[in-house]
This record gives C-alpha cells, sequence and structure tokens, in this order.
C-alpha cells in the first residue's frame, strides 16, 4: 500500500518536472516581432520589356461633340475675317492663322466634317503652342470620355491609337480622336460688321436708288460653345451602328517604346517627368536617387535615366518629404 504511494507520488514529480521543463524551454525562445526601423524586406532590380502607354476611359456616344484645337506653335493670333458657316466642312477649313516669333505663318484648319463652334482667344493674343484657341464641333454621332486630372498627364502625348468598345454592342473598332484632350473655356462667335455700302449716283445723273435690305446670312449667327472639362472627342468608322448615350470604353494608347529598363510602380517616386527610388547597398542601407521617368501602363515604369540597370531597389520606394510647418495655410 505504501509502496503504491510512493510510486504515485514519484510519478507525479516526474510529470510536473517534465511540463516545467516544457515551460522553462518555451519561455527562453524569443517571440518574432518587427525588424528594425529602416530594413528593407522586399527588393526588385530593373527589368527590360517593350511597353505602351495605354489607358481605359469610360465614355458615351454623343451627337455634335465640341472638341478643341490647339496653337500649333508660340505666336500672335489672327482669326480670318469671316462669318462662320452652319454646313460642315466638306475638306480641312482654313479659320485662323498663328505668326510665330519669326513671322512665319501656321495656318489652323478645322477638320472635315466639323463646323467652328467658337473663338476661344481674342484676335491678336499671344499664345503658346498647345493652347486651346478655336472650339469645332463635328457634325453627327461621336464617342466622349471624360479625363480626371489623375489621368490627364498619361494621355496629355500625341494620341496614335484609340479602340472602342459599345457596351453589348459593336468593337472593338478603331476611334480617331478629334483635337485636344485639354479643357476648353466658353467660346464665342463676334457679330458680323454691319453693312457700310452707301448709295452713289449712277453715271447719267439719276437720283440714287435704295439698296433693297440684304437678308441675314443664314450661314452665321453661331451662339458659340460652352465651357467643357477635360474630354477625349473621337469618331468611329462610318460602318458602326451608333445609339447616342450607349456607353463606350476606350483603350487610348499614347506611346510605345521597344526593350525599356522598367521599375514597378511601387518602386518609384513619381510617376511623370522626374522621380526618385532608393538603392539598396550590400550594407542594406537605402540610398535616394533621381531618375528620368518615362511611359507607364499603370504597373511598371520606364527608367529613361538614372540608373545602370544592375541596381538593388527597395519597394516600396522613398516617400516625398513633408511639407514644413511654415508652409501651413492660415487655418492650419
Amino acid at each position: 500500500m505504501d509502496s503504491r504511494r510512493v510510486t504515485g507520488v514519484g510519478t507525479a514529480a516526474m510529470l510536473a518536472a517534465v511540463l516545467c521543463g516544457c515551460d522553462a524551454g518555451g519561455e527562453s525562445v524569443a517571440t518574432p516581432g518587427l525588424e528594425a526601423r529602416g530594413t528593407v524586406l522586399t527588393t526588385v532590380k530593373p527589368t527590360r520589356q517593350d511597353l505602351s502607354n495605354q489607358i481605359s476611359l469610360s465614355g458615351s456616344v454623343t451627337i455634335n461633340p465640341v472638341f478643341g484645337i490647339v496653337a500649333p506653335t508660340d505666336g500672335e493670333l489672327r482669326f480670318l475675317d469671316k462669318t462662320p458657316s452652319k454646313v460642315p466642312a466638306v475638306r480641312p477649313k482654313w479659320v485662323a492663322t498663328v505668326w510665330d516669333d519669326d513671322g512665319a505663318p501656321r495656318r489652323i484648319n478645322i477638320p472635315r466634317g466639323s463646323i467652328l463652334a467658337g473663338r476661344l482667344m481674342d484676335d491678336r493674343s499671344d499664345v503658346t503652342a498647345g493652347m486651346p484657341i478655336i472650339s469645332a464641333k463635328h457634325s453627327g454621332y461621336g464617342i466622349v470620355a471624360e479625363i480626371d486630372s489623375a489621368q490627364a498627364y498619361r494621355i496629355s502625348g500625341a494620341i496614335t491609337d484609340v479602340r472602342a468598345q459599345i457596351k453589348n454592342g459593336p468593337g472593338p473598332f478603331p476611334c480617331t480622336a478629334l483635337g485636344t484632350i485639354a479643357a476648353l473655356p466658353a467660346g464665342s462667335i463676334p457679330e458680323p460688321p454691319p453693312p457700310t455700302t452707301a448709295p452713289t449716283t449712277g453715271p447719267s445723273g439719276a437720283p440714287p436708288v435704295a439698296q433693297p435690305e440684304q437678308p441675314a446670312d443664314t450661314g452665321g449667327g453661331n451662339d458659340g460653345s460652352e465651357a467643357t472639362g477635360m474630354r477625349l472627342v473621337c469618331t468611329p468608322p462610318a460602318g458602326v451602328k451608333l445609339i447616342n448615350g450607349a456607353t463606350v470604353t476606350l483603350q487610348v494608347i499614347t506611346e510605345r517604346a521597344a526593350k525599356v529598363m522598367v521599375l514597378p510602380v511601387e518602386a518609384v517616386a513619381g510617376v511623370q517627368g522626374k522621380g526618385k527610388v532608393d538603392i539598396v547597398g550590400a550594407d542594406q542601407q537605402r540610398k535616394t536617387v533621381d531618375v528620368v521617368l518615362g511611359l507607364t501602363d499603370g504597373k511598371v515604369v520606364q527608367i529613361k535615366s538614372g540608373l545602370k540597370g544592375n541596381e538593388t531597389i527597395a519597394v516600396p520606394g522613398p516617400d516625398l518629404p513633408a511639407a514644413p510647418d511654415g508652409g501651413k495655410g492660415p487655418n492650419g
């Protein structure tokens, strides 16, 4: 009886010792935590690939959309002193001239199938290249897609290709871009000057004959154009069946490049012009360098200069510096 009790007590003591040993061992293992501040956890290396600057826009079919035409160069703007017609142009129509700094004229034409809608600048204004100066109205169906400020610089270059897909309808099909994507101020059409012809005596000395009042030119009388936001206007091929108001998706390509150096957009501070990246050295220390950026498809961005291509780059990229306290507004 006593022997069994001792044995039972000994077994319990051994079990307690084992459990205590497990607990003690568990306490000696450090719990994983956060790495030290500044430690680089993710890196990438530049790669090379074909790249196109493309973006998708949501638009709709619109009747007689208004679009803008920009100055081709710096200079002085002169409008033709003619009453605009309400009849769509059958060929590119000359409506204004920009005289550059060397005194050379650059004609401004509205495209075939459009009507001059308004002057966006005063006659004899000094203009800069790319500034909207004229609004025109396409006669017939077009496709209009609004553009927000986050998208504007991605498609601010020359648009080389636009393809459209009508929801539950025709497509994809090519769509010809018209004019600029820039927002347009309200356009105006000045009133034509009144006729100043004065009656004259005939060669026989007969009294002057009153001239009948000429009817108003039905080709003029345009009230101008309303202001618009940033948007892309394009026209589909003639054979595409369109319904006013139908929803359309546009794929816009402004530029293509082959075998260019790229980095993920997350590794770069900035997406247009100049940017910054963090190079990670062998000691895991970051060094921020400036780079020149090119095309982007929203996933990767082209590195034009600033890197050799064999560097290790930190992800995410560097943060832009915060505004100093002195830069706060009056309301803090």
